[in-house]
């Protein structure tokens, strides 16, 4: 029987960073790895394919200025297209040196990335000018924890200031954190964490955080709060989402 969609409707990118080689970052979007996997960053860091762990890794160095970043990202992605998903395996050097992101975020700066999400002393901030739906972690925080944080256009979906949105556990420095985000065709988005405490556990459900027809890019980021050359590495990025069938 004919029909108008084809048989690929599923998107996914999937990458472990084998076989990755060294290089610098530069400061606009590049390609890296080769399955589809960009890359923006302030200032130029450095990427290094690690080989004293099984795998896959790619170990990114941030520049050394206060405020420096990189994002690794995929997309972009139509949660009402279908639900969009996107999961992480990563762990920092030092959590005291910096700021993590890890989620699905509308807007982001080709040339000077922000975080979606930042965390001061005791409240939020939404830089992005986007919907934006994940976990993150802030150095900055009285109390360094993760904590789930969704918006849009700069404004909260919900108060995540209080620990309604934490996860109850600070990163620990060298040790793996898996995080997964999704968001369903209707808008709604859902925060997941495996760490110390055990596998993949829900953090937090999110109603309608994002507006379902506006893109999402899959993002995972860090960002120096010292002039530390803040260290991220990353075991597997996965993203995927529906194609749109629309004639």
């Amino acid at each position: 029987m004919a029909r108008s969609e084809g048989t690929f409707g599923r998107i996914e990118v999937y990458e472990h960073f084998m076989g990755f080689s060294s290089t610098t970052m530069g400061t606009t979007a590049l390609p890296q790895g080769g399955h589809g996997v960009m890359y923006v960053s302030v200032n130029e860091g450095s990427f290094a394919g690690t080989i004293d762990e099984p795998g896959g890794i790619l170990a990114g160095t941030v520049d050394t200025a206060s405020s420096d970043n990189f994002a690794l990202y995929i997309g972009p992605f139509k949660p009402s297209d279908g639900e969009i998903w996107m999961e992480t395996r990563l762990k920092v050097a030092t959590m005291s040196d910096a700021a993590v992101y890890v989620g699905f975020s509308e807007t982001l700066d080709a040339t000077t990335p922000v975080m979606p999400a930042e965390f001061t002393t005791e409240s939020f901030s939404y830089p992005g000018t986007g919907g934006q739906v994940g976990l993150q972690y802030d150095a900055l925080a009285t109390t360094p924890l993760w904590r789930a944080a969704a918006s849009d256009a700069g404004i909260a979906n919900i108060d995540c200031d209080s620990l309604a949105c934490s996860a109850g556990v600070s990163p620990m420095s060298e040790a793996w954190d898996v995080v997964r985000v999704e968001i369903d065709p209707a808008g709604n988005g859902e925060v997941y964490l495996a760490d110390v405490k055990g596998g993949l556990r829900l953090i937090k459900r999110f109603t309608t955080p994002v507006t379902a027809s506006d893109l999402q890019f899959a993002v995972v980021m860090i960002e120096n709060r010292q002039a530390n050359a803040a260290v991220m590495e990353v075991d597997y990025f996965n993203a995927g989402g529906t194609r749109d069938w629309t004639r």
